[in-house]
C-alpha cells in the first residue's frame, strides 16, 4: 500500500467524509486549528468503522471533536473564522488556547532538558537516572496524530518548545559523560517515520561507540497501529528490519515501544504480518497506552486488547492515566474508575497478560503507580508508589493520599492521616530548585546528592 496522508487541508478528499454533516466538518476544521490533524490512508480505511463513527473509538482516535475545545474557545475560535480575521488575528488566539492547555507537563522543559558542557541540550531530556530520551530531528511529526497526544507541541509549530536534534556527537559525548544511562529511548513524533538511512546514521554512531553501559535500545512507536506497512511494503522496509537485527546481534536489546490504545488496531492482516517481521529480527514488542475516556474507558476492551497482543507475541507493558495537557478535560478518566477499570481487565486474563502495570502517572516527581483504594485507621485512602521517581530511593515506597473521587492526577491529591506534605516533596522541592540555577538542569550528580 502506498502512504497517503490527510489533515485538515484535504480531508475533504476522504470519500469515507461524506458520512459527515457539514457541521461535523465544519467542526473539525475549528479543532484542528489548535490540535493538529492528520490520518491517513490506512487508517480510513481498515481501521474506521464509518458506518458507526460517531461512536467509532478510531475515528474518535483520529479526527479532532468539538468538545476538544472549551465551547468559549470553539464558539470564538468559529466566530474568528466565519468572520474573515486575519492570519495574524487567528494564530494570536489559537496560541492564547494551546498556552492554556499545558503545553509541556511535568516539567519536561524545565527540569528534564540535561546541560553538556554548560549549555542545555535540546532533543535530549534526562529525568530517570538510567534512561534518555531522545528525539530526533527527523523524527518530529507521526503517520497519524493521536487526538489526546501530550506531545500535540510537537506538531504545530510551537517552536520555541519544540524538542530535536540531529546531532550525534553531541548525544554520543552526552551518554559517555553519563555511564549511569543503560537505556536510550528514541521518541518524538514517531522515530518510525524516519528514512532507515538517517536512523542508521544514529544507531550506528551508539554502536560504533563501543559504549558498555548501553544495555537496550528503545524506539517508542505509534507505526504498528497507524501505518504497519512501514516493515512491509515501504521502499526501506528491508532495510529497516535489517539495522533492528544488527542491534539484536551486537548483543544490546531493542524494545519497540509500541502504542495500542484499542483492540481495533490489531485486527489487520497488516499489523500481525509486521508484528512477525519485527519478532524475527530479535526484538521485543512491549505495549503501552493511556486509558482514555471515549476511547478504551472499558475493562473488556483492555483484557481483549492484552490477551491478542500476547497471541501476537508482544508484551503488555503499561496503563497510563492521561496526561494533564491538551484535551485532557474530553479524555481524561478519574483515578478511581482508571483503576477500576485496570484492575477489572486484570483480573480477566491469564499471568502470561500481567506483565502490565498500572494505572500510572507520569508526573513531576515520577511514575507514580495507583496501587489500590483502601481504609486505614478508618480512612479512606488511595495507596500509591514510584515505578521510576526522580531520586531512585523513591521506587518502590508505598505512601498514602486522601481519597477523592474528583481526582484525576496527582496534583489533584493531598496527603493522608492529616500529614502536611509527600514523603518526596522536600527532595523534589530541592530537585528544582537546582534545576532553576543558571544554565543548569537537572544531572545525574543532582540526583544523587540531593
Amino acid at each position: 500500500m502506498k502512504y497517503k496522508a490527510y489533515t485538515s487541508r484535504n480531508f475533504h478528499d476522504i470519500p469515507q467524509i461524506s458520512k459527515l454533516t457539514e457541521q461535523q466538518k465544519r467542526s473539525i476544521q475549528i479543532v484542528s486549528q489548535v490540535l493538529p490533524f492528520k490520518t491517513n490512508n490506512y487508517v480510513v480505511d481498515e481501521l474506521i468503522d464509518w458506518d458507526h463513527f460517531e461512536d467509532d473509538s478510531m475515528f474518535i482516535l483520529n479526527f479532532p471533536q468539538k468538545e476538544m475545545l472549551s465551547s468559549r474557545g470553539f464558539d470564538r475560535l468559529s466566530e474568528l473564522m466565519d468572520n474573515g480575521a486575519s492570519k495574524q488575528e487567528i494564530a494570536k488566539y489559537v496560541n492564547d488556547i494551546r498556552m492554556q492547555m499545558n503545553p509541556h507537563p511535568a516539567g519536561q522543559l524545565e527540569h528534564n532538558v540535561p546541560t553538556l558542557n554548560g549549555e542545555k541540550i535540546q532533543g535530549i531530556q534526562h529525568k530517570y537516572r538510567e534512561t534518555m530520551l531522545f528525539f530526533p530531528s527527523q523524527g518530529q511529526t507521526c503517520h497519524a496524530y493521536c487526538t489526546f497526544c501530550f506531545r500535540w507541541p510537537q506538531f504545530t509549530g510551537m517552536g520555541d518548545i519544540k524538542f530535536a536534534m540531529n546531532q550525534s556527537d553531541r548525544l554520543i559525548e552526552y551518554l559517555r559523560q553519563n555511564p549511569e544511562i543503560t537505556d536510550i529511548l528514541f521518541t518524538g513524533g514517531d522515530p518510525m517515520i524516519m528514512k532507515a538511512d538517517l536512523l542508521r546514521k544514529y544507531i550506528d554512531a551508539i554502536l560504533d561507540a563501543d559504549l558498555p553501559n548501553i544495555k537496550t535500545i528503545r524506539i517508542g512507536t505509534k507505526s504498528l497501529s497507524f501505518w504497519p506497512y512501514r516493515y512491509l511494503s515501504d521502499p526501506d522496509s528491508t532495510e529497516l528490519l535489517d539495522l533492528f537485527r544488527k542491534i539484536s546481534d551486537r548483543g544490546i536489546h531493542l524494545a519497540i515501544m509500541a502504542h495500542f490504545n484499542h483492540y481495533k488496531e490489531l485486527a489487520t492482516d497488516a499489523v500481525a504480518e509486521a508484528t512477525g517481521k519485527i519478532l524475527s529480527t530479535n526484538a521485543a514488542i512491549r505495549t503501552q497506552s493511556p486509558v482514555l475516556n471515549h476511547i478504551n474507558a472499558s475493562s473488556d476492551v483492555w483484557a481483549k486488547m492484552w490477551r491478542r497482543q500476547v497471541d501476537m507475541g508482544m508484551i503488555p507493558y503499561y496503563m497510563f492515566m492521561a496526561r494533564d495537557t491538551g484535551a485532557q478535560d474530553y479524555f481524561g478518566v478519574n483515578m478511581e474508575s482508571a483503576l477500576d477499570i485496570y484492575t477489572n481487565a486484570y483480573i480477566q486474563v491469564s499471568g502470561i497478560c500481567r506483565t502490565v502495570r498500572g494505572p500510572s502517572m507520569s508526573a513531576g516527581p515520577g511514575k507514580v503507580c495507583i496501587n489500590g483504594i483502601a481504609e486505614i485507621k478508618g480512612e479512606k485512602v488511595f495507596v500509591l508508589s514510584f515505578i521510576q521517581g526522580r531520586l531512585a530511593d523513591w521506587v518502590g515506597k508505598p505512601f498514602f493520599a486522601k481519597y477523592d473521587p474528583e481526582a484525576y492526577w496527582l496534583d489533584d491529591l493531598v496527603p493522608a492521616f492529616g500529614e502536611k506534605e509527600f514523603f518526596y516533596e522536600k527532595a523534589y522541592a530541592k530537585l528544582l530548585r537546582i534545576s532553576k540555577l543558571p544554565g543548569h538542569t537537572l544531572s545525574a550528580e543532582d540526583l544523587q546528592s540531593a
